[in-house]
């Protein structure tokens, strides 16, 4: 999704529904915070959150690399949209692709190899899965005619769960299970939401989905089985999963942790609001469990 403002004019009137939020000419911008993360005794606790961006416009879709070193994440720079990665240790940060007038979002690393992926607005504004080397050099097409997509996972090294913008054909989003060896996809779902992630320990992708409300489920990889697992908080469909697999999301400045073998609905685990954070969207786990990156709307 290139520039925000220009690709929500390019898609139909329904697809605009599945643009990010306030990515409009004159929104507030995104913050990237990073949260240390510890767990004594069954409980969370969190440390002071850290700002990695902290500037005016565009920072999203955080991922960690598969060491927990680094960040990957998406910046629009003056209408450029890029990956950029963040360095811990350092606190340094360097850009990664340079590709205009194309522009990626939401990189992932890549389970088989030394690389990542990347939703790739494409100069004609298709919307396709690439992969890049991990210094941004070598880009190719993953999945040559699957398009529109808009968010993504892999579940394992062949097998990635696709949200797929709706199109004259199929007129609402889809849910698709891929195989990068054929290249062909399967419709699971319909209406699902943007929040797509590899569920910790087992062979499942999880989903958000619309059914009117919204709720979290997950799809096994082999049978494509769908299994409603939990409802979300009013107001935000963004959700991550700890190595545990116990579930985070948030509402406002507040974090919440749900676990399955609990049988509990989400509860409370942390409050931001007296760090300044008021807004909490996209979550991110590192592998260790060890950080968080949040979203953070700008106020």
């Amino acid at each position: 999704m290139s520039n925000p403002a220009r690709i929500c004019l390019a898609l139909t009137a329904v697809a605009l529904l599945v643009c990010d939020s306030a990515m409009g000419q004159g929104a507030p911008g995104f913050d990237i915070y990073l949260v240390s993360v510890d767990e004594k005794d069954g409980v969370l606790e969190f440390g002071r959150p850290a700002n990695i961006t902290d500037r005016d416009g565009y920072d999203n879709q955080p991922s960690f690399t598969p060491d927990g070193r680094t960040v990957l994440y998406t910046s629009d720079r003056e209408g450029q949209t890029d990956i950029f990665r963040y360095y811990i240790r350092t606190n340094a940060t360097r850009q990664v692709t340079q590709t205009n007038p194309e522009s990626e979002y939401s990189a992932a690393a890549i389970p088989a190899g030394d690389g990542f992926s990347v939703v790739r607005v494409e100069s004609d504004s298709t919307q396709r899965l690439w992969q890049f080397n991990m210094d941004g050099s070598g880009a190719r097409v993953v999945l040559t005619e699957i398009k529109p997509v808009g968010y993504y996972a892999w579940g394992d090294d062949h097998t990635i769960g696709l949200f797929v913008l709706p199109t004259p054909d199929i007129p609402m989003s889809t849910m698709q299970l891929a195989d990068t060896r054929s290249g062909r996809a399967t419709i699971v779902a319909y209406g699902v939401g943007r929040s797509i992630h590899k569920v910790p320990g087992r062979n499942t992708i999880s989903f958000t989905h619309r059914t009117p409300e919204l709720w979290l489920k997950e799809i096994d990889l082999d049978s494509h089985t769908v299994t409603p697992l939990i409802g979300l908080l009013q107001g935000n469909e963004y959700y991550a999963w700890l190595p545990d697999g116990s579930a985070l999301t948030a509402q406002g400045s507040k974090l919440f942790r749900w676990d399955r073998d609990s049988g509990t609905d989400w509860q409370e685990v942390a409050d931001f609001s007296e760090r300044g954070i008021a807004s909490i969207s996209r979550l991110a786990v590192s592998p260790e469990g060890d950080r968080l990156a949040m979203v953070v709307n700008r106020q």
